[in-house]
């Protein structure tokens, strides 16, 4: 449990207010999970962006009022289109004795042999499903590619996580490829229309 969140408690749902809410920096939120109902809450713009940036999935200390504090994770963020800017915001409470489903996400380190022999990067998949203990879900998990040669793939079955981790992401599933140029050129003409 690394992060602190505030929750505040939203007075009304009507469209002029949340606008309001939204210019002063306070994005409308919903809290399920905890017991019956669903708390429609408020959070700080900053304050979730700052956490955001660090780790969008972590599992975060929110204190919904002086009584109640719990675990919770983002579970849907609702963004503008055009600007970008967050909308609207779903948390989810975590039961720590339950395992979760949750997506980790993989950062490739390194610069493959295959690029420099002159082929191309192909990354389809960047995040995986695993299921876990909320204790034990990694943030995110780098996977060195500079091994990767003109040819090679490299697949979900080919991550190794700690015990307690299991991943949900069909095993035989691309994540990253190195390809050669002429690859590259012979798919492009296959999707542009004749």
């Amino acid at each position: 449990m690394n992060k602190f969140i505030q929750f505040n408690t939203r007075k009304t749902d009507t469209k002029s207010n949340i606008n309001q809410a939204r210019k002063q920096g306070r994005i409308p939120a919903v809290l399920y999970g905890i017991g019956k109902e669903t708390l429609t809450l408020e959070v700080n713009e900053k304050e979730l962006l700052d956490i955001l940036k660090k780790n969008p999935r972590a599992i975060l200390q929110g204190k919904v009022s002086e009584e109640l504090e719990v675990p919770v994770v983002v579970q849907n963020i609702q963004k503008d289109t055009l600007s970008g800017k967050i909308l609207h915001i779903d948390f989810q409470h975590v039961n720590m004795k339950k395992s979760m489903d949750s997506k980790v996400t993989i950062h490739f380190a390194g610069e493959a042999v295959g690029i420099k022999a002159g082929g191309t990067l192909q990354v389809e998949i960047y995040e995986v499903e695993v299921r876990c203990m909320p204790e034990d879900l990694p943030t995110s998990m780098e996977v060195d590619i500079s091994g990767l040669d003109i040819g090679d793939q490299l697949l979900v079955s080919d991550l190794i996580f700690k015990d307690g981790i299991e991943v949900l992401t069909e095993p035989s599933t691309v994540m990253i490829q190195i390809k050669t140029v002429h690859e590259e050129e012979e798919e492009e003409a296959v999707v542009t229309p004749a």
